[in-house]
């Protein structure tokens, strides 16, 4: 199957290889030159983990023993054989993707990831080292350190921004065990780690490295593919609640920053999926929202700091790749990434915003919109739900009430709460006094949900990893390790 850059000046390649690069050589992302032929109902049938191997088998031909490798990326790792249950809250669903190893959504597609980039290595007889760069504004990092851990032959290096992550966001990072991990702090915003992995990536052309250089973000195919299993598995519980019948509409309510989960939602419905329309929910950083409605991409605004800190993202990577699935024109995509680099804006034609449209709605909630979602729910329906989570329900709620629309919807919650304690307290009227760990403690006790493992073990781990730099220094930390 061939992969194609979304700036149309680099040469295709098949999935495996489109894995392995992570990036394409002219700074664009990977995309099927033609989605293949799915059977979505027969996909319904099956379980999370035959599911996902049907869809990582039809979107990634090129890579062998899909069966085998999806066996090892998910058995024994999550709470629930569905991996990533959905529940009934009040008068909507909630897609719980926070079951995980890391208590995050980033865990369905990042322990598959380290298989499918391992199978294309032995694949393409690759014996060089491959070192994995990512930049995090706080879940993907993690993610990726713990699905790298000491597999033979990559080295995991995550960037992630000084002071723009959670305290347990931070904590699981730079306590992180193995030895074949880097973690390093950058002096700026997420969009600073994110623009010097890119960076990184075209540096490294024509350079004799002694590793070959991939990628653990959404830019990565290999990244994106696995998320569709999960809209999958939603509407088959749906199915099975008798919430909807087969051929329904469902909405689907994505708390987003770099796009990336949303566009597993949009190539599920390519591939046949019911969906019906995408909300993309942000925080006050509401670039996306903005572009939404009104066609005009614009970063030239502060990065605010907020509690739903994955969302502090300016440049949403992944939107390259829905502005070319619906325009098929890699020129246009060029000059547009051209004109945001250069400019730091852009704006699309009449007839690709239409289109933009025609599946996608955007809203955002600032924090205190945040707070009052958290608090209101649980006081509610008793139900806990993190900060990212509450922007995608307020937006969800927005929806409702401007289009009236009875679709069944989803609200995908991306991340255990007692991964942002204080916001959390502070929501529903709790102490926040006393250490990171006192708080996710008390609000234990004051609500009976338990502390997810994997969160609970950070108490007393040791840090193991102290660097910081400079953004410009990004290049000199990966080579010098």
């Amino acid at each position: 199957m061939d992969y194609i850059s979304t700036r149309g000046r680099s040469p295709a390649v098949d999935s495996a290889q489109a894995v392995l690069q992570g990036l394409a050589p002219d700074g664009g992302l990977y995309v099927p030159r033609a989605l293949p032929e799915f059977d979505w109902r027969q996909c319904l049938k099956l379980s999370s983990q035959q599911m996902s191997q049907a869809i990582l088998s039809a979107l990634l031909p090129d890579i062998p023993n899909m069966g085998e490798l999806v066996k090892r990326a998910y058995t024994g790792k999550f709470e629930t054989e569905e991996l990533t249950p959905t529940v009934a809250v009040g008068g909507m669903q909630v897609l719980e993707l926070f079951r995980g190893p890391t208590s995050a959504f980033k865990d369905v597609a990042l322990s598959m990831l380290p298989q499918l980039l391992t199978a294309a290595r032995e694949e393409k007889g690759i014996t060089q080292e491959i070192r994995i760069l990512t930049a995090t504004s706080g879940d993907t990092g993690k993610a990726a350190l713990v699905g790298f851990q000491d597999v033979p032959g990559v080295t995991t290096c995550v960037f992630y921004p000084q002071g723009g992550v959670s305290q347990v966001q931070r904590a699981q990072m730079v306590t992180q065990e193995g030895n074949n991990v880097l973690v390093c702090a950058v002096e700026g915003n997420f969009d600073d780690a994110q623009t010097g992995v890119k960076q990184i990536f075209q540096q490294a052309q024509g350079q004799a490295l002694p590793f070959r250089l991939s990628s653990a973000n959404s830019i990565n195919i290999g990244r994106l593919a696995p998320q569709l299993m999960y809209y999958f598995r939603a509407y088959r519980d749906l199915l099975d609640r008798e919430v909807i019948r087969l051929g329904d509409p469902v909405d689907f309510s994505v708390p987003t920053g770099n796009f990336g989960d949303i566009l597993a939602g949009f190539l599920a419905k390519k591939l046949g999926l019911p969906v019906g329309r995408l909300i993309c929910a942000s925080n006050a950083n509401n670039v996306l929202t903005d572009f939404i409605r009104t066609g005009t991409y614009d970063r030239r605004r502060p990065l605010l700091k907020t509690t739903s800190p994955s969302m502090d993202i300016l440049v949403s990577s992944n939107l390259e790749r829905l502005l070319y699935l619906l325009s098929g024109d890699t020129a246009l995509v060029d000059g547009l990434m051209k004109d945001l680099r250069e400019k730091g804006f852009y704006q699309v034609p009449e007839e690709l915003l239409t289109a933009i449209q025609a599946e996608f709605d955007g809203d955002f909630c600032d924090d205190a919109g945040a707070s009052e979602v958290i608090g209101r729910v649980y006081r509610d329906y008793g139900y806990l739900m993190d900060p990212h989570t509450a922007a995608g329900w307020a937006a969800a709620e927005a929806y409702r009430e401007k289009t009236g629309s009875k679709n069944a919807m989803v609200v995908l919650s991306t991340a255990s709460p007692y991964k942002f304690s204080t916001a959390v307290l502070t929501a529903i009227g709790g102490d926040t006094q006393g250490s990171e760990f006192e708080r996710m403690d008390r609000l234990n006790a004051i609500t009976g949900v338990p502390v997810p493992k994997p969160l609970a073990e950070l108490r007393g781990k040791p840090q193991r990893h102290t660097d910081v730099i400079a953004k410009d220094r990004m290049m000199d930390f990966v080579l010098s390790r």
